[in-house]
C-alpha cells in the first residue's frame, strides 16, 4: 500500500503536485491526466528524484521520503522512464543484471534469467539492446522492474508509439506483474484500452490536483475525467 498525503511539489512559481492525497492498494493501479498535469512529477518524488514542499508517502509503512534514491532502490522502487534507459551497447541480461538487489551468485543469476522470461517477447539474454527493436527494447525496460525483488513498479508510458500486437503482448505482462512479484503496479499510460485491461482502480490529475480516483470503469465515465482528460462530458460505451 503507498499513502500520500497532501503532497504538494513547486518549480518556482509552478505547483506542479497541489495538495495531492490518495491511497493506492494492492495490485496494478492507473494514474492518468493531460500532459503537464503531474504524473511523471508524482513518480519522480516516489524514486527519490524531486523533493516535495510539503506532503508524506509512505509505502507499506515505511516513510520514503526519509529514504535517498538509492536507498530506495534498496527498498524496492523500481520504473521505467518515457525515454529509454537501456544501454545499447550492452546485453540485455547485462541491462536486467545492472538493476540493486540483494541476491548474490547463482541465486541472482536465476533471477535475471527469470525477469527476462517473463517479460517474453522473444527477448535472449545475450542479445545487444542495440540490434533490437522498439517493442523488445521496451520489454527490456520492463524486465528491469522486475529483478531484484520489488515492491513498488513505477510504469511511465511504457505502451507509447508501440504496434496494437506488441502493446497486447504488453498488456498481458503488465497484468501478471503483481502475481508474478508481488509488487505493486501504478501505471501512467495515455493508452486508456491498456489501463482499462490492467488497472483495478485508477487515479485522474489535472493541473496538478487529484480530480477523481476508483474503480477503472467508474472513474473513466467520471464527467469531470472526460472534460478534462478526454476533452466530453459525453458517456463513452
Amino acid at each position: 500500500m503507498i499513502e500520500v498525503r497532501d503532497l504538494t511539489v513547486k518549480y518556482g512559481g509552478v505547483t506542479s503536485l497541489d495538495g495531492m492525497s490518495i491511497t493506492f492498494e494492492a495490485g496494478t493501479c492507473g494514474l492518468i491526466g493531460p500532459n503537464g498535469a503531474g504524473k511523471t512529477t508524482f513518480f519522480n518524488v516516489l524514486s527519490g528524484f524531486v523533493r516535495p514542499a510539503s506532503g508524506s508517502v509512505r509505502g507499506f509503512g515505511d516513510d520514503l521520503l526519509k529514504l535517498s534514491h538509492y536507498r530506495r532502490a534498496r527498498w524496492g522502487v523500481r520504473r521505467t522512464f518515457q525515454t529509454e534507459q537501456a544501454i545499447e551497447g550492452l546485453t540485455v541480461y547485462d541491462n536486467v543484471a545492472m538493476q540493486h538487489s540483494p541476491l548474490r551468485g547463482a541465486a541472482r543469476r536465476a533471477d535475471v534469467l527469470g525477469a527476462i522470461e517473463f517479460a517474453g517477447g522473444g527477448l535472449s539474454p545475450d542479445a545487444r539492446v542495440g540490434s533490437l527493436g522498439a517493442g523488445q527494447r521496451r520489454l527490456v525496460e520492463v524486465a528491469r522492474t522486475l529483478a531484484g525483488k520489488p515492491r513498488l513498479v513505477l510504469l511511465d508510458e511504457p505502451a507509447a508509439g508501440l504496434p496494437e500486437e506488441e502493446t497486447a503482448h504488453l498488456t498481458s505482462v503488465i497484468k501478471s506483474i503483481p502475481e508474478k512479484t508481488g509488487a505493486l503496479v501504478i501505471l501512467v499510460d495515455h493508452d486508456m484500452s491498456l489501463v482499462s485491461a490492467v488497472c483495478e482502480t485508477t487515479a485522474v490529475l489535472d493541473f496538478g490536483k487529484l480530480i477523481a480516483s476508483g474503480p477503472t470503469a467508474a472513474v473513466l465515465r467520471d464527467e469531470n475525467v472526460m472534460r478534462a482528460y478526454i476533452g466530453t462530458a459525453e458517456v463513452a460505451t
